[in-house]
């Protein structure tokens, strides 16, 4: 019998925990610059067996953490969060699940500007990992992902990982078995207008 530990996250307790706002100018235009106030804010974590489920956050929700601890047989728990621009959430449109490849010599980045809002995995290092992306728009206008990097390397079996500073994920690479090297690959949400 599979069991599910949903966690909702306060947004009492987010709030010491949420992202500082950040100001982006949009481009200069003939006539002025309009500025947005930018924040991506931890609002959602769920901790699901790693061995056989999918996981995708929730409605307008991006993956912005992971943490596991253990073997195949232990628990995962994703951490999705809402993007705000001025305030209001941006619409994360869910894309297919990709093709599986084998855990434990995976890697994957989502195409440009899209984020990662789910991940499915059945079995142990020797099974099929899968990711899920997503576009972003805020008032009908494409949100821009910019500044991709990849993380430290961490135990698979022992790490949390959060992205940065108004930062979203966007990939995720694994070599190995439970003590193998996982990497999060990560860019920063911006608008263009």
């Amino acid at each position: 019998m599979k069991m599910r530990t949903y966690s909702k996250v306060a947004p009492v307790a987010m709030a010491a925990a949420a992202l500082a706002a950040m100001t982006v100018a949009s481009p200069a235009s003939a006539e002025s610059a309009a500025a947005v106030t930018i924040r991506v804010e931890r609002a959602y974590a769920e901790t699901v067996p790693e061995w056989n489920t999918q996981f995708t956050c929730p409605t307008n929700q991006v993956l912005t953490g992971r943490s596991h601890v253990g073997d195949e047989n232990a628990r995962t728990t994703y951490y999705c969060s809402w993007i705000l621009i001025n305030g209001e959430q941006v619409r994360v449109s869910l894309g297919d699940w990709t093709s599986g490849q084998k855990e434990s010599r995976s890697s994957y980045t989502a195409p440009a500007d899209q984020a990662l809002v789910g991940r499915s995995h059945t079995g142990d290092e020797n099974g099929t990992t899968s990711y899920r992306a997503a576009t972003l728009s805020w008032q009908g206008r494409p949100v821009r992902l910019t500044g991709a990097d990849w993380s430290s390397q961490y135990i698979e079996s022992k790490h949390t990982y959060q992205a940065d500073y108004n930062r979203v994920l966007i990939g995720r690479s694994h070599s190995g078995d439970e003590n193998g090297k996982t990497r999060y690959q990560h860019a920063l949400v911006i608008f263009e207008g």
